[in-house]
């Protein structure tokens, strides 16, 4: 994905610092996310989510908010107000640069500034990842400084290894939201991510929120990840959701395919500079991950290049037969086709040489009353396949029939 520097105006003037992630081929929508407390834009979870919505042709800006990472402003004098506020300033930036969002992600305390905010911005779908049903659930992270803000005004709280002043302010400000008007008035699909073991917000959190919302609202737990998402399996998991659910919500409208490429252009991304994970799109609508085996250095989280080539000889097979039996009238009634690769010396396949070529060797499998001569004339369409043909002109294709 390309990445823009993104600056814009908080709640009290001061320049928040935003990362927008642009997708490398059309832009079909935009959506904004919200860090949890006192996080910051570039955490694991921000990253991997950003990656897979822009590989889907969403682009996503994601922001410090004030006093926070390297946004300008007093983090003292923030309130979770005035984290809403930074918000809807974010969607009337980017609704300047004409990418006004239809999707909002919060995490944690995010996750309850996108639910007071969205029916301010006015979105299509929002989605919250371990968000608490209220926002003053944060101050047990102060635990006995909690007095103290109350009696001094504000107090030193070491949060996440770091020290952060919090001021009278902020207990103030989030003991009087109330988040239950928002969720009942949000105007938009509502997806509920959150893990039945997070240790910081429970997930009573996300049943109350759930049950407060309207129609339509999913929930998708998200096992035994924490509450930072801080493993890779799990931040790719509430990623591929997210990316997954958004699209049946959103508004998308793909641009029309290139002279010459009727379905469109395939797009590989890398996912993982440290590995081999890619995120293979195809138009706005079909996702896959590849990947290699551990063996070879991968994460094993995809098919191989090898196996979606594999995989395409046998689905093209399938419907190949299919085609062929509807026509006839057959009484066809399931086909499976099993398919296997392997490099074997050229030699094996009679041109004399000891170079190695590739070899598909293919299982198929066909289900109901057929006679032999129908399972034989079936066997022989299989070679018929558009990718059989492709492959042949330089790979030997083994058929058999099982």
């Amino acid at each position: 994905m390309k990445t823009e520097k993104f600056t814009f105006p908080g709640h009290d003037g001061a320049d928040l610092a935003a990362r927008l992630d642009l997708p490398d081929g059309p832009h079909l929508a935009t959506a904004l996310f919200a860090h949890c407390f006192t996080c910051g834009k570039d955490i694991l979870a921000a990253r991997r989510i950003a990656a897979r919505l822009t590989a889907a042709g969403i682009a996503v800006l994601r922001f410090d908010f004030t006093g926070l990472g390297h946004s300008g402003g007093e983090f003292e004098n923030t309130s979770f107000t005035s984290n809403v506020t930074d918000l809807t300033r974010a969607a009337l930036a980017l609704t300047a640069r004409g990418m006004k969002p239809s999707l909002l992600i919060g995490h944690s305390l995010g996750g309850a500034a996108v639910l007071k905010a969205a029916p301010e911005i006015g979105v299509e779908a929002v989605v919250t990842i371990g968000a608490p049903a209220a926002p003053d659930h944060v101050a047990h992270n102060f635990g006995e400084k909690v007095e103290e803000i109350a009696r001094e005004g504000v107090a030193e709280v070491n949060l996440g290894g770091r020290p952060l002043r919090i001021g009278k302010g902020f207990l103030d400000d989030i003991a009087e939201a109330s988040l239950q008007p928002a969720i009942r008035g949000l105007g938009a699909a509502l997806l509920v991510l959150h893990a039945p073991r997070d240790a910081i917000v429970g997930i009573e959190n996300a049943q109350e929120i759930f049950v407060t919302a309207k129609h339509p609202k999913s929930f998708v737990t998200l096992d035994d990840a924490d509450h930072l998402l801080s493993r890779g399996e799990d931040a790719e998991y509430a990623a591929d959701v997210i990316a997954a659910w958004a699209q049946r919500y959103m508004t998308l409208t793909p641009p029309a395919p290139p002279i010459g490429a009727p379905e469109g252009v395939v797009r590989v991304v890398e996912a993982d500079p440290d590995g081999f994970l890619q995120d293979v799109t195809s138009g706005p609508s079909h996702h896959a991950l590849a990947d290699e085996p551990l063996a070879y250095g991968g994460t094993n989280k995809g098919m191989s290049p090898y196996g979606f080539l594999a995989s395409g000889l046998g689905a093209c097979t399938s419907m190949t037969i299919r085609m062929y039996a509807r026509r006839k009238g057959w009484p066809l009634e399931g086909v499976r086709v099993d398919v296997t690769h392997d490099k074997v010396h050229a030699q094996d396949a009679g041109n004399g040489t000891s170079a190695k070529i590739d070899t598909f060797r293919r299982e198929i499998h066909l289900e109901g009353p057929l006679d032999a001569e129908q399972r034989a004339k079936l066997l022989e369409i299989a070679d018929k396949c558009p990718v059989h043909k492709t492959l042949e002109a330089s790979s030997r294709i083994e058929t058999t029939l099982a």
